[in-house]
């Protein structure tokens, strides 16, 4: 019997970074995410004699995955299949419609997607989208918020629908797709070590709540501040841990100080926030994609509307 199933990114604007368990992926405070549509990642599942094994999945952008990465990914289907009772061996293929390992939350559309070709072939109609959010956290944390649309917010063991309903349309400018040399497992792990990690949960949460109700308002001007603060205080961690490491590259300022100024030039601009990676994501509402189009030319993006 042959699955397959797609799941899409998400971007954390109150962001998922730093973990209360460890092997668990239980986060130290509660995040806020949007989901991308047009950033996603396929998984298709099919029999075999020979054992368990992944692939890649051809026809999209080709994917690489470390000796550690096809370890991870199919511990996550192993555990998966014991949790569901599924018997036989199996070969897992996947694939990315967008570069992975470089900051565009590829874990957690893949493993949302390996959640859910893996529920098909259980057979198994008694589990929720709740419960898979919960499955899928165990395997990647960020993949649990992958589960919702358009917003998601994820408190302690899984993701459920936000409250919020607002469209917005997204970009992200490509400034680096190297994969990343200090992966986001490892750096949950040296945050913690940062002198800034003191009061961080604390002030994500607080801004979680102040950008709900900013966005709920439509309250853009503070919805953005929220977000360039949150994404800074991220990136802040990583600077001031131990040892110190950084995702940002010469684009990676460029982009952010060009954002900036069209928001100090005009008082108006797209959300901006950043994942543990170089590359940098906005989110606009409806009536700014014209702007965007202008916004955007010369820089190589990703969008989910048409120029």
């Amino acid at each position: 019997m042959k699955v397959e199933a797609s799941a899409p990114s998400n971007i954390a604007l109150i962001k998922y970074m730093g973990k209360s368990a460890v092997e668990s992926n239980l986060p130290t405070n509660a995040s806020l995410s949007y989901t991308l549509e047009h950033l996603r990642s396929f998984v298709t599942i099919d029999e075999n004699e020979s054992g368990d094994r992944w692939e890649p999945l051809t026809g999209l952008t080709k994917l690489e995955l470390s000796e550690f990465g096809k370890n991870k990914f199919l511990t996550h289907f192993s555990n998966l299949k014991k949790r569901w009772s599924i018997s036989g061996t199996h070969t897992v293929c996947s694939a990315n419609n967008f570069p992975s390992d470089c900051g565009l939350a590829s874990s957690a559309s893949s493993f949302a997607a390996l959640t859910l070709a893996t529920y098909e072939l259980s057979k198994n109609k008694n589990v929720d989208r709740l419960e898979l959010s919960k499955a899928s956290r165990l395997g990647s944390g960020s993949s649990c918020r992958s589960f919702f649309s358009p917003w998601a917010v994820w408190r302690g063991e899984g993701a459920e629908p936000s409250n919020l309903s607002l469209q917005l349309e997204h970009a992200v400018v490509i400034v680096g797709a190297d994969k990343k040399m200090v992966s986001s497992s490892e750096a949950h792990k040296r945050v913690s070590t940062s002198l800034l990690f003191h009061g961080r949960p604390e002030r994500a949460e607080k801004r979680l709540v102040q950008l709900e109700q900013a966005l709920g308002k439509s309250d853009w001007k503070e919805s953005f501040e929220l977000c360039w603060a949150e994404f800074q205080d991220m990136h802040a961690l990583f600077e001031t841990s131990q040892p110190s490491f950084g995702y940002w590259n010469e684009g990676s300022v460029r982009a952010l100080n060009y954002f900036r100024k069209i928001w100090n030039e005009t008082g108006d601009g797209p959300l901006v926030t950043m994942d543990a990676g170089a590359n940098v994501h906005i989110l606009l509402r409806k009536d700014q994609t014209k702007s965007a189009d202008q916004w955007l030319k010369g820089w190589n993006s990703l969008r989910s509307w048409n120029a």
